[in-house]
């Protein structure tokens, strides 16, 4: 581009524009609920405030109570002591002093073992009573909190030896155990 082809400049600078006159203030409209309308940092930080404690205390509830509880039974049945029983003078009965069979009596433990051999559950005997002619004591036996999902049971009154039980016949009820 030479200097021909440039337009001439002006021999003055363009004058300054007067200044607008001023606005009147417009008086504010009373806050509306519109569409689109944005909320104030406060209300935005309550808000986040309140989403994030309830993202926050729903993870720790899910990971802290884990896999869940596992599912349980409770194990009943009977235990009955065929020897040396006599009168407990309460209203139910135990093995006799000093026979062998004196550590049967109510509150006598039961231990259940899972099929690893791992103790799963404890109870103890419970209420007893003598048959008609004094020659037996049968136990209530109810142990709670067995967990379920073992492939048989094995079940311990004191120290007598265990007694195996399918799973089936342990979450049905049905442990029959004796000794004497």
């Amino acid at each position: 581009m030479t200097q021909q082809d440039l337009p001439p400049m002006p021999d003055a600078p363009p004058p300054v524009a007067a200044p607008a006159a001023p606005v009147p203030p417009v008086p504010l409209a009373e806050p509306t609920a519109e569409p689109g309308r944005r909320i104030g940092p406060v209300a935005a930080g309550l808000i986040g405030l309140v989403l994030g404690s309830g993202i926050v205390g729903g993870v720790w509830a899910i990971t802290a109570a884990g896999p869940g509880e596992p599912e349980t039974f409770t194990l009943e049945g009977s235990f009955t002591l065929t020897d040396e029983v006599v009168s407990d003078g309460d209203d139910g009965c135990k093995g006799e002093y000093d026979s062998g069979y004196d550590d049967i009596a109510e509150g006598t433990s039961v231990t259940v073992y899972g099929a690893g051999g791992d103790v799963v559950a404890t109870g103890s005997l419970g209420d007893s009573a003598e048959d008609e002619y004094g020659t037996t004591c049968t136990f209530d036996v109810v142990v709670d909190d067995v967990p379920k999902g073992e492939k048989f049971y094995k079940v311990e009154v004191s120290h007598r030896g265990t007694l195996q039980l399918t799973a089936e016949e342990a979450e049905n009820g049905e442990l029959a155990a004796s000794l004497g």
